[in-house]
């Protein structure tokens, strides 16, 4: 595959307690004017009318559907995408659904292990299938332009593929891509790419017949790759089990696994030789062996079926990993290669959360796969990034600009529930921030990015209608299991983040069942991280009781934030923490008393820095804070 088609397929080469009865009613009223600037919203859901937010189309944009039939070797996997505006980074899956027929199995005679031609009545089953969701498609309104059917290993290598593709054509109308390697492989990795903002490392994918390699380096919507594309070997998870059936099939113990061994040999050979070949950028390269082993980013049915298996040793036995989502779920060398503990597990465990009996009868292979790469990736893999996107998710990734590419996909989702004056409160959240000090020593933790913050603006009304019982729970369960958990693209780290933000605006009242499940997602993230979701979750709490319509009259503010790092806090005048500036406009008469409310509320903030809400047991982390609330002379915008 040359240059000028990797860039068709868009890619470049190269908390607690309730305040005393005495607390003075922070709830203020409506603003009686529409913020400039903010621009029309969607009415939230918390205002009424939440039929106008219900899917994922905004401001009446027509739907762009599109349908992906992929006839892989494990199975055919259906789905209805929306495309349409905003909403098309996340890829929104309006349908999706698998049949289970194997097009790699049906190839090889039970009883001799050689191959044949696709059986007839395969054939005839995937073309009743086909139709069945031709029938689904006109149901959804879907134009035929926007069905596309495409194919990959097993088709590719079927002795009779010509005429299978031509009866598929005849029967149902629809013709079927048969993706070369090399683009599977380009596709595949745009697959991987779609499910994170950014990503840096090594790529591959493990289908059923084949197993794709590349490296990959995605950020701000442009992606590059290797001018090589990607290789590919017949070691996918069904493939490499036969293979390795085959070999010890009708041998002495000890010959078949001679047999085995050399055949090892020879995988390890050809990964080392793809990797040479493969022009590994030389920052990468000296990352990996300054870190002790390269990122890398595992997508395929055999690598997930591996990922919700190790993701089960850290659900049980007493352990609680809190996110279910296989894509961004990450593990460390150890885990990943200890092969003999996730065979164990496969063969033994009773029920494993998405794993099917045949995934678990391809184990033993992936296994074989994972000590192959751990012994020819040079200088060994520190990290293994599980992703859920594939084939489908790479054909429909390739067609979106890279504007909407670089979108960060927690913002993209969030959007449709944001108030009215969501700029402005977002600039609030950031104003409650500290610029980074002179001598860098005190700063906001990169990790979080503005797109996390921007997000908490976005939803941070959305759990109000809720009575305290229940909305701090289901604020932090929202990003795992609830209205945003099914949003593709989001890391297990940004997932933590929001959540606990959420639950500390609700002001972290949780019934104990749940504290259990907090600790969990405080674990995803560092101690600093943790305290900084505390403290926003509250800034956000007093934004939402000055403002509980999520309307802002910029030309007229209430209130205006203002932060610094200080040195000088405390009673003795030596502690180091942030004093946060709640200023407000002087008036003469002011029948609210706003200034005596915020102070009678300015609490709720200043306990995160007290000492025993520091995070951590042998060194917590945590800071004091100040808040100030002053009168002062605040410019306002004069009507025109």
């Amino acid at each position: 595959m040359n240059i000028p088609e990797f860039e068709d397929l868009g890619i470049i080469s190269d908390f607690e307690e309730d305040f005393p009865g005495t607390q003075r009613d922070l709830v203020m009223p409506a603003a009686s004017t529409p913020s400039p600037g903010d621009g029309d919203r969607p009415r939230p859901p918390w205002q009424g009318h939440g039929d106008k937010l219900v899917g994922i189309v905004d401001m009446g944009s027509p739907k762009v559907l599109k349908i992906m039939m992929c006839v892989c070797s494990n199975g055919i996997r259906f789905s209805i995408t929306d495309l349409s505006s905003p909403m098309a980074r996340i890829l929104p899956t309006v349908l999706t659904y698998r049949s289970g027929i194997s097009l790699y199995d049906s190839q090889y005679d039970p009883e001799t292990g050689e191959q044949i031609p696709i059986p007839d009545g395969v054939i005839d089953d995937i073309v009743t299938v086909f139709n069945r969701f031709l029938i689904v498609c006109h149901d959804m309104g879907v134009h035929e332009k926007n069905i596309h059917v495409a194919a990959t290993e097993a088709t590719r290598k079927a002795i009779n593929s010509a005429k299978f593709l031509e009866v598929v054509k005849e029967k149902t109308g629809l013709s079927v891509e048969v993706l070369p390697k090399e683009m599977e492989g380009q596709i595949g990795a745009l697959g991987i790419a779609s499910g994170f903002r950014n990503l840096s490392g090594l790529v591959m994918d493990l289908g059923g017949g084949s197993t794709q390699i590349s490296w990959m380096v995605s950020q701000g919507g442009h992606i590059r790759i290797s001018p090589l594309g990607s290789f590919s070997f017949p070691y996918g998870a069904a493939a490499l089990s036969r293979q390795l059936h085959d070999l010890r099939k009708g041998k002495k113990r000890e010959d078949g696994e001679a047999a085995v061994a050399r055949f090892r040999q020879e995988m390890i050979e050809n990964f080392r030789s793809a990797y040479g070949h493969l022009q590994v950028p030389e920052s990468m390269a000296e990352k990996a062996k300054r870190d002790g082993g390269f990122r890398i980013y595992l997508s395929g049915g055999g690598f997930r079926g591996w990922g919700y298996l190790l993701l089960y040793l850290n659900q049980s036995h007493g352990k609680h990993y809190p996110i279910s989502v296989i894509n961004g779920y990450t593990v460390g060398r150890d885990q990943f290669e200890d092969t003999d503990t996730v065979k164990e597990i496969a063969k033994a465990a009773k029920d494993v959360f998405r794993v099917s009996d045949r995934r678990r009868s391809q184990v033993p292979a992936v296994a074989f796969l994972v000590n192959v790469l751990a012994e020819a990736i040079p200088h060994g893999i520190r990290e293994a990034h599980f992703c859920q996107g594939g084939v489908r998710e790479g054909y429909l990734f390739r067609t979106l600009p890279p504007e909407i590419r670089e979108q960060s996909p927690l913002k993209v989702a969030t959007q449709n529930f944001a108030p009215i004056s969501f700029r402005s409160i977002q600039e609030l959240l950031k104003s409650a921030i500290p610029k980074p000090s002179k001598n860098q020593t005190k700063r906001f933790p990169d990790e979080f990015g503005d797109h996390v913050i921007d997000s908490f603006a976005n939803v941070m009304y959305v759990h109000m209608f809720m009575s305290k019982e229940t909305a701090s729970t289901t604020a932090l369960y929202s990003t795992s299991v609830g209205i945003m958990s099914s949003t593709h693209g989001v890391s297990h780290q940004d997932r933590a983040r929001l959540a606990l933000m959420l639950e500390s605006r609700y002001r972290g009242e949780l019934p104990p069942r749940e504290m259990e499940f907090r600790e969990a997602l405080r674990s995803l993230i560092t101690p600093e991280e943790v305290w900084w979701t505390t403290y926003l979750g509250r800034v956000g709490y007093l934004i939402t009781r000055l403002y509980p319509s999520g309307e802002i009259d910029t030309a007229k503010p209430r209130v205006v934030f203002s932060s610094e790092w200080s040195w000088t806090l405390g009673k003795k005048k030596n502690r180091e923490g942030l004093v946060l500036t709640l200023s407000i406009q002087k008036k003469k008469d002011d029948p609210a008393e706003l200034k005596r409310a915020l102070e009678d509320n300015v609490n709720v903030i200043q306990k995160v820095g007290k000492r025993k809400r520091w995070v951590g047991k042998d060194d917590p982390w945590g800071m004091k804070v100040k808040v100030n609330v002053v009168e002062e002379g605040i410019l306002e915008t004069p009507d025109c």
